[in-house]
């Protein structure tokens, strides 16, 4: 299972953002944001479209680098040891790259093959990943034959093939039915059980509700970070928490934009 040995930092730290912005041409998509996370748990990123979740993910996953400021995972820089961040990481984007002519089995040999994963070893891994999927009845099905869920979930079980240490996932059940949803949301609480760190953004606020932490992105900066208790804290629900705070910061920048 992956994640459950302990390889972290002696510390426990899995990942630190320190004073990171990103920009593309005029417009900041990241601007001075800071962070840790331990090892272990599940992180829940959410905010407003274009709030800069997808960018802060990318950078974390060294897809990336910021144009300041430093990300390490496991102690290791994001662009000074990319190579070796890239192992530590597996990172799923919000339109995940199968192949739709090859079989569920092809896909996840294909990306085997990428790792170089052979042997017995390759063997272990196909049952364990497609069985952890729940996708072993489906091997020789084609991926482009799939549901939008079990698409989803061999994309996780081509994500989590190599074995991260941290998990990172961009709106993977955007679009996706309730039940499929409720699906792969119970893998995700099994990888957190045994030990996984998993960084997740989603649209969708039941979802947040099942994370130990959430930080909140709006306009580039993080406005809250919490446990979802402390962030719905004096609000009915957890969406009128965060439309509040986003309102608030909204007042308090046009206040100062016309110098009050």
């Amino acid at each position: 299972m992956p994640g459950s040995a302990d390889r972290s930092r002696p510390d426990g730290e899995m990942v630190r953002v320190q004073d990171v912005s990103r920009r593309f041409g005029a417009l900041t998509a990241v601007r001075d944001v800071s962070f840790s996370l331990p090892a272990g748990g599940i992180v829940g990123l959410v905010g407003s479209d274009g709030a800069g979740k997808t960018t802060l993910l990318r950078m974390v996953a060294g897809m990336i680098p910021p144009d300041s400021g430093t990300v390490t995972v496991a102690g290791r820089d994001t662009v000074a040891e990319r190579a070796a961040v890239k192992d530590l990481i597996g990172y799923m984007p919000q339109r995940f790259g199968l192949y739709p002519d090859l079989s569920v089995a092809e896909n996840l040999d294909f990306v085997m093959d990428i790792y170089g994963i052979t042997g017995g070893e390759r063997a272990q891994r196909r049952e364990r990943y497609l069985g952890f999927s729940n996708l072993l009845p489906f091997v020789d099905r084609r991926a482009g034959d799939l549901s939008g869920g079990m698409k989803q979930k061999l994309g996780l079980a081509c994500v989590l093939v190599h074995e991260p240490r941290i998990l990172i996932l961009d709106e993977p059940t955007n679009g996706v039915d309730p039940v499929s949803r409720q699906e792969f949301w119970q893998i995700l609480a099994e990888m957190k059980q045994a030990g996984m760190t998993l960084m997740v953004s989603t649209a969708y606020l039941d979802e947040g509700e099942r994370c130990d932490r959430l930080i909140l992105m709006h306009e580039a900066r993080v406005i809250a970070d919490a446990a979802p208790a402390e962030v719905r804290a004096e609000f009915p629900n957890l969406e009128e928490a965060i439309v509040q705070r986003i309102q608030a910061v909204d007042a308090t920048l046009t206040e100062d934009a016309f110098g009050r």
